[in-house]
């Protein structure tokens, strides 16, 4: 196995650069169907004409998040960073913003517009795109130690920033109760049966109704599932149950992400949702190197993690 330099040696590294190296590998071949492209490791071109190692706005919004917890909870720094991004490709791979998504371009416009950062999300049901679980990672670090009351509502708001739905907010908080688990060292299996349990009576903050958008993953095994039932799209349910099907059944890093993107459609953020459990279970050194030396702005990430890190220890 790669020994990591010592500044990569922190579960928020980890998690960014694993969160990227997902993400890059899908953006050659997003918006196509499954069984048209095989994806292999860190290509570029195709849909977006980028070179190899581009990640483009999941990580970015990530990396906006990450930013703003390192200097502490402020959902109008964050608010600030996604605006500096839009207008100012801050936070982006190679000095340009592209693939931005349209409700998330809609809050953002409502954010300088002046709303409120709780208040500029998009409400209705059929915006319930992933575009608040793809950037929401960063965010169990600082949930760390909480009890849950808060936790679901600091999820709740950050999400809200772009989706302000209780689907959205119940998926973003499921996926980080999950990444709460290995964060602290529980296998990924064992982690899985624990948030079943810890969903088995239900929740106090989520309504049963839209629990039960998310009983595949909280009642049956998803990874017991075949690839034919499984989902591709942009739908938030979709996104999470396809990143934890892929995780659950994938053995490293590599073959995880790999699973992912080659499931069509929405391959970047598939991908980087995958590879953000995957960085954090396996850790930097489970990331292949190839994909990390080819990962475009690697320094700056992990800049940004050492950033947020530092916070989190002080």
């Amino acid at each position: 196995m790669n020994k990591a330099p010592a500044d990569l040696k922190t579960p928020v590294a980890s998690l960014l650069l694993g969160l990227a190296a997902g993400d890059a590998p899908g953006v050659p071949w997003e918006f196509r169907p499954r069984g048209s492209f095989h994806g292999e490791g860190m290509s570029g071109y195709g849909t977006h004409n980028h070179p190899p190692g581009t990640w483009p706005d999941d990580t970015s919004l990530t990396l906006c998040l990450a930013d703003s917890l390192s200097r502490g909870f402020s959902p109008e720094d964050i608010a600030q960073n996604f605006i500096r991004w839009r207008d100012e490709a801050a936070f982006t791979a190679r000095g340009a913003v592209f693939d931005i998504g349209i409700s998330t371009a809609k809050a953002i416009s409502c954010l300088k517009s002046g709303a409120a950062p709780e208040q500029a999300g998009c409400a209705g049901v059929n915006e319930n795109g992933n575009g608040s679980l793809m950037r929401i990672a960063p965010l169990v670090f600082y949930l760390n130690g909480k009890p849950d009351e808060e936790r679901f509502h600091l999820t709740k708001t950050v999400s809200a920033i772009t989706r302000d739905h209780p689907w959205s907010a119940a998926a973003c908080f499921i996926y980080l109760e999950y990444l709460r688990k290995p964060a602290s060292g529980t296998d990924k299996s064992a982690a899985y049966t624990e948030l079943r349990r810890d969903f088995q009576e239900g929740s106090p903050r989520i309504s049963r109704d839209t629990l039960d958008k998310f009983s595949r993953i909280l009642r049956t095994d998803i990874s017991a599932l075949p690839e034919s039932d499984i989902k591709s799209g942009g739908f938030v349910i979709d996104t999470q149950e396809a990143a934890l099907w892929r995780f659950l059944t994938a053995e490293n890093c590599r073959t995880a992400v790999l699973k992912a993107v080659n499931l069509g459609d929405d391959t970047d953020t598939a991908a980087a949702v995958t590879g953000a459990l995957a960085g954090l279970a396996y850790g930097v050194e489970g990331i292949p190197p190839d994909w990390l030396d080819a990962l475009a702005a690697a320094g700056d990430i992990r800049r940004l993690a050492g950033a947020m890190a530092g916070t989190l220890a002080a």
